[in-house]
């Protein structure tokens, strides 16, 4: 079987045939994972000039399942759900049928006549990827002209580009939502799709109304009344919904955006009967039916009382046990450790915050050590040799785009950043997630976790927890994860104590181990010897508590402030003390509430005195 590639990613150096006991054995891997089609891309009924592109020019061999699924749906112009596992080529299964559809319209499409195809994301850095796919596709078709607006860039440059004309538009939900209301040249009566990428990202980031509004604003929503749906022959449009997890918003989005839905899904753990069964009640799952069948078409979609996570079988899940005082520590072991071993390699790091993010940043990409562990300054070299790049929603556009290309053509560098690049972004040869803080949804770790293993390729998940938190564990169990534990005691006997590895060594606890120590150490001197990272390390303190305490629903039960001892947490960002910021944020808010007594003429009521540490 011939080897199968992401979407993007260029083909790699030619090799030798591998013998055909070997070349069997990949056969029976990838038909065993059930990840890749038998079906090739003109079976699927794609134009002779597409598939040989799809072959040549972008590495695909051969569809995957759920474009196998997918594709001869969305062009037969049904509406349209797909609910699969994270790296499994959605983007193509909806983007390739609807070029195929385009580059064979009579008369042939211009720029004049304004959008065809809109694509809704959640965030810029996937808007961004997704704009680079579709202008891969369409290469040979140059009269179709991709394009894309989203918050950030300049307003006058998009609606100048709309005024062109853009033949498949993709967008974040606000800048959409902005233009259909006050950009007049923007042209899209002869809208025919519209699509929703990774649709569970797009509510859950709060563009539950902007969606709706949209939806309003084009005549597309099933429940609005006949004056207000579109004006185009209903035929002519087409809807489809693309998520990896399935919950009560997904299905509130696609009962008032879909008629009649094809649903595709990865759901094989259920019993046919049991898909079949569920059907009849007011909500339904969605289903999985085999490779070749076309899914049943159904009314009604709904949430499963426990979605079990699909991940891919070559992911290796572990988590690693580390006491809080000792987290920042352990992470630049293990990152040290992970690029001695592999030097070209990328490894994604996901915090809480975006102070945390700075902070963090900053510590991997600047930190100096002696390598006999010994203060002697002109021997310093960097504790981590690779780039760093950091990502999070509070970053100017620009900066954004640049780390976002940066680390994405980088063959060996470390991502810190929040869960903005958890969504449907394929950054190529990621090998290696660490998440650094816990996910605040179970579902979130699906999504962080994806950004590595996907089509086919090896990578690995670390999870750190603090003892107090290993309850989070069987939350993922409830899901169907599993992770088991990371042998980070044979990392750290990898390390030189004094500046030589021992033979043997007595056990120690990981605290009082001498590396950590040493490392902490490091690590606190530089914090207080840097005004701006000390600075940086404080916020990134306090807005850490912050998320802590922001867990909901069951998870507040397992990640509490009051199990924790704050102390340890400032030491977790390199400060030699606790912060009294938070103590601080207190008073102000007492002296504000008093004057806003005063002026309503209110004497100020007696506040609990607490007692401050000295």
């Amino acid at each position: 079987m011939a080897a199968k590639r992401k979407l993007g990613r260029p083909p790699p150096a030619a090799a030798a045939a591998p013998a055909a006991p070997k070349a069997k054995a990949k056969a029976n891997e990838d038909d065993a994972e059930g990840l890749f089609s038998s079906r090739s891309f003109a079976d699927l009924g794609l134009h002779p000039t597409l598939c040989a592109h799809l072959q040549d020019k972008m590495g695909f061999q051969g569809p995957t399942r759920i474009q196998a699924q997918a594709i001869p749906v969305a062009m037969s112009g049904q509406h349209l759900l797909v609910k699969a596992a994270t790296g499994t080529g959605k983007t193509l299964a909806y983007l390739a049928p609807i070029v195929h559809l385009l580059q064979m319209r009579e008369p042939r499409v211009e720029r004049t006549h304004g959008a065809f195809a809109l694509v809704i994301v959640p965030t810029r850095e996937l808007c961004l990827q997704v704009y680079g796919i579709a202008q891969q596709l369409v290469h040979r078709f140059h009269w179709l002209v991709p394009g894309y607006v989203m918050g950030g860039e300049s307003r006058s440059k998009e609606k100048a580009r709309l005024r062109k004309g853009i033949s498949i538009l993709i967008a974040t939900p606000g800048r959409l939502l902005d233009h259909l209301q006050h950009t007049s040249s923007f042209v899209y009566s002869n809208l025919r799709w519209i699509v929703f990428d990774e649709a569970d990202s797009i509510l859950e980031l709060g563009f539950g109304k902007a969606v709706e509004d949209i939806l309003g604003l084009l005549g597309s929503r099933n429940d609005a009344s006949d004056e207000n749906k579109s004006k185009t022959d209903p035929m002519q449009r087409q809807n489809l919904l693309l998520s990896a997890t399935l919950n009560e918003k997904v299905n509130r989005l696609a009962n008032i955006s879909l008629k009649n839905p094809v649903m595709i899904g990865l759901d094989e753990q259920k019993k046919p009967s049991e898909r079949s069964s569920a059907l009849g009640k007011k909500h339904t799952s969605l289903l999985s039916d085999d490779e070749e069948e076309i899914p049943d078409k159904h009314n009604n979609i709904a949430e499963p009382a426990v979605d079990d996570f699909k991940l891919p079988a070559q992911l290796v899940q572990r988590y690693v046990k580390v006491s809080c005082g000792s987290r920042l520590a352990v992470l630049l072991t293990i990152l040290k450790s992970q690029f001695e071993r592999q030097v070209s390699q990328k490894v994604v790091v996901f915090m809480s915050t975006c102070d945390a993010v700075d902070f963090h940043h900053t510590v991997l990409s600047q930190l100096e050590w002696s390598r006999g562990l010994a203060l002697d300054t002109d021997k310093k070299q960097k504790f981590l040799g690779c780039k760093v790049f950091r990502l999070h929603g509070n970053m100017d556009q620009e900066d954004r785009k640049k780390s976002y290309l940066g680390f994405s053509s980088e063959k060996s560098a470390i991502l810190v950043c929040t869960d903005v690049a958890a969504r449907g972004l394929d950054i190529p040869k990621v090998r290696c997630i660490i998440q650094y803080d816990s996910p605040g949804e179970a579902s979130e770790y699906v999504h962080r976790v994806g950004r590595t293993a996907r089509i086919g390729e090896k990578g690995e998940a670390l999870l750190f927890l603090q003892p107090v938190e290993l309850d989070y564990l069987k939350d993922l169990e409830l899901h169907g994860v599993s992770l088991t534990e990371y042998p980070f005691q044979k990392v750290l006997d990898g390390f030189p104590v004094n500046g030589e590895k021992p033979l043997k060594r007595k056990p120690i606890s990981l605290d009082m181990h001498p590396w950590i120590l040493s490392v902490q150490r490091t690590l606190e001197n530089y914090v207080a010897s840097e005004a701006t990272t000390n600075k940086r390390a404080r916020d990134a303190f306090c807005s850490w508590l912050r998320a802590y305490t922001a867990h909901r629903g069951e998870l507040k039960k397992i990640f509490m402030v009051k199990k924790l001892h704050l102390g340890h947490v400032a030491r977790s960002f390199g400060l030699k003390e606790q912060p009294s910021l938070v103590g601080r944020s207190h008073q102000v808010q007492l002296k504000k509430r008093k004057k806003e007594q005063k002026r309503e003429g209110q004497g100020p009521t007696k506040q609990r005195k607490f007692p401050t540490k000295k």
